[in-house]
């Protein structure tokens, strides 16, 4: 009996929180988002990596936060009124990551995003995880695991560590 191909009729919906950072607007999946905060008091921490800002007491947990602009290559700015922390889970870890704005919820089709191109200039290229086109512009979508090398997490967790003892 000859082997039947159902075809599907729907593409696998992608659940997206977007943001910008300057002008690029980002993605990245909405299961991994635990909240998003207006700017709070960052504690500095002495003698932690460039791109950690600090932590911030959220509820009782301490947590680490990334600025995000200078993780991926980008020039660091003022923030703004706009500026988010966007609380996400990241292999077993929460993480705080500064945004210049959040803008909005999407759903879009898996269909309409791609492997982003060889050269992707003015970010880091390997946080690239896809490119989305949508309508007149487009979303690069992020992963989240390789925002953070094995020593980096390690460094991220070391700084969440010392605040908690």
């Amino acid at each position: 009996m000859p082997e039947i191909e159902v075809k599907k009729d729907y593409d696998e919906l992608l659940q997206l929180v977007s943001f910008n950072l300057d002008e690029e607007e980002f993605g990245v999946d909405i299961l991994k988002v635990r909240e998003i905060n207006k700017m709070m008091q960052i504690t500095k921490v002495p003698k932690s990596p460039h791109y950690v800002e600090g932590v911030i007491n959220l509820r009782g947990r301490i947590i680490p936060v990334i600025d995000l602009r200078t993780k991926i290559g980008m020039v660091k700015k003022e923030y703004g009124n706009n500026t988010r922390i966007i609380v996400v889970e990241v292999m077993d870890k929460t993480i705080g990551f500064i945004v210049d704005k959040v803008s909005e919820v999407l759903r879009i089709p898996s269909n309409i995003t791609e492997a982003p191109p060889e050269l992707v200039t003015g970010i880091n290229s390997e946080f690239i995880k896809s490119v989305a086109k949508i309508e007149d512009r487009l979303l690069i979508l992020i992963d989240l695991e390789k925002t953070l090398t094995g020593s980096e997490t390690s460094e991220v967790n070391l700084i969440n560590n010392n605040q908690r003892g």
